[in-house]
C-alpha cells in the first residue's frame, strides 16, 4: 500500500502532524517513535532513504518492486524470488523454495508456474489439503494416480503439449510435500508461548515467525505481506497500528536469526512500493508519492547502523545518493546469488535481465 517514509524510517519535523521520532542504538539515526523495539537493534539495520521511482500506481509499482521491470503487456517478467530459485537450482527440499505468507506475490512469469510462490493465506497454520480426503484410501489414491498418468500420457502423445510435463512435475512436488516432515515449519504451535508473544498476536507476526522457521529449513526465498499502508485517511493512527505489528515481528525475526547464527546468511528486507506525500491532505492522510521513500535492510552482510541516501527537510526529494527500484532489485539479486548480468530468454527469444539496467549498490555491504 505504500508506507509513509516520513512516519516510519525517515521522520521529518517540517511535515507537521502528530508523528514523532526517537533515538536508536545506531548513532545519529532516528526513526518513528512507534518502533521502540527495533530502535534497540538499529545497529544491525541499514536504512536506504534515497529510494525513488516514477511509478505511483499500486499495481504498476508493486510489479516493479517485485521484478525490477515496469509492467509490459507483451511479457510476464519473473519476480526476484523466481530468479533466486532458478539460479540456485534444485535444492532437494520437499517443501517449496519460494513461499509467500499472508498474501499473493509475483511469480515465475515466462519461467513458468514451477517458479511461482507457494501461497499461505493463514500464516502459522499448516497449509490446506496436505492430508488426502477421508474417503480416499491408499489403494484408491494409487488407482486415481495411475488413471491420471495414463490420461496425461495419451494427451501428451496426441497434442505434444509441453504443459503436460510441467503439470506432472507440479503434482509430483505436491505429493512429496504431503508426506514431508519439513512441512512442520509452517505450524508455529510447537513454539513456546513466550516466542509467539514476542512476534506479536497478528498474522504478520506469525508470518515472520514462520519465515524464521522456513529459513531454518533452508527455504531460500520467503515473503511476508502486511496490507493496509494505503493511508489516504488517518495516516498517523493507521501507521501507529501497523508499526505496532511490524515492531515486535521484525525485531524478533532479526534477533532470532542472529542468535541462531543465521543472520549473516539471511537478508531481511522491509519495503513497500512507494512513499507518501509530505503534505497532509484534508482527510488527515498522505497520498501516493513515488518521488522519495525508504527501505530497511538487515543481515546478509549489510552494513548495519548506516543510512544510505538522504531526502530534503520535507522528505519530498532525494538530495543524496538516489536509488531506483531496478538498482534495488539488482542489488538484492546480486547478494542472493543472482549475477547482475544474468539474462533469460522469453519463449519468443527476447532477452530479459533480472532488472531494467539496475546498478548494484555494493557500498551497502
Amino acid at each position: 500500500g505504500g508506507p509513509s517514509h516520513i512516519d516510519t524510517f525517515d521522520p521529518k519535523k517540517a511535515t507537521g502532524g502528530s508523528a514523532k521520532d526517537r533515538a536508536t542504538k545506531a548513532s545519529g539515526v532516528r526513526i518513528s517513535e512507534h518502533l521502540p523495539l527495533l530502535a534497540d537493534h538499529m545497529d544491525k539495520v541499514a536504512l536506504v532513504r534515497g529510494m525513488t521511482s516514477k511509478e505511483g500506481n499500486h499495481q504498476r509499482a508493486q510489479e516493479l518492486a517485485h521484478t525490477g521491470h515496469v509492467p509490459n503487456p507483451t511479457v510476464r517478467t519473473p519476480s526476484l524470488g523466481a530468479w533466486v530459485v532458478r539460479e540456485r537450482g534444485a535444492n532437494g527440499l520437499e517443501i517449496p523454495s519460494f513461499v509467500s505468507l499472508g498474501g499473493p506475490s509475483y511469480g515465475g512469469g515466462f519461467f513458468g508456474n514451477a517458479y511461482d510462490p507457494f501461497i499461505v493465506q493463514r500464516p502459522g497454520e499448516m497449509p490446506d489439503n496436505l492430508a488426502p480426503a477421508r474417503a480416499v484410501g491408499a489403494e484408491r489414491t494409487t488407482a486415481r494416480k495411475s488413471l491420471l498418468d495414463k490420461l496425461d500420457g495419451t494427451f501428451a502423445e496426441r497434442t505434444g503439449d509441453a504443459q503436460v510435463k510441467a503439470r506432472r512435475d507440479l503434482y509430483a512436488r505436491a505429493e512429496r510435500m504431503m508426506h514431508a516432515t519439513a512441512t512442520s515449519a509452517f505450524d508455529v504451535g510447537g513454539e513456546s508461548e513466550a516466542t509467539r508473544a514476542a512476534y506479536g498476536d497478528s498474522a504478520f507476526g506469525r508470518g515472520c515467525l514462520v519465515a524464521r522457521r522456513l529459513v531454518e529449513a533452508s527455504v531460500p526465498f520467503i515473503e511476508v505481506t502486511l496490507d493496509g499502508w494505503d493511508t489516504h485517511e488517518d495516516v498517523f493512527g493507521r501507521t501507529k497500528n501497523l508499526l505496532g505489528m511490524v515492531d515486535p515481528a521484525m525485531t524478533s525475526l532479526i534477533r532470532d536469526l542472529d542468535e541462531r547464527g543465521l543472520l549473516d546468511s539471511t537478508l531481511v528486507v522491509w519495503m513497500g512500493e512507494f512513499g507518501r506525500t509530505p503534505r497532509i491532505n484534508g482527510r488527515e492522510g498522505r497520498d501516493h508519492y513515488p518521488g522519495a521513500f525508504s527501505i530497511a535492510l538487515a543481515g546478509g552482510g549489510v552494513r548495519g547502523g548506516q543510512v544510505f541516501g538522504e531526502t530534503d527537510a520535507e522528505g519530498a526529494k532525494v538530495v543524496t545518493d538516489p536509488t531506483g527500484v531496478p538498482d534495488l532489485i539488482a542489488t538484492l539479486g546480486w547478494r542472493l546469488g543472482v549475477a547482475p548480468d544474468a539474462v533469460a530468454y522469453t519463449p519468443l527469444g527476447r532477452p530479459i535481465g533480472t532488472s531494467a539496467e539496475g546498478i548494484v549498490k555494493k557500498a551497502w555491504f
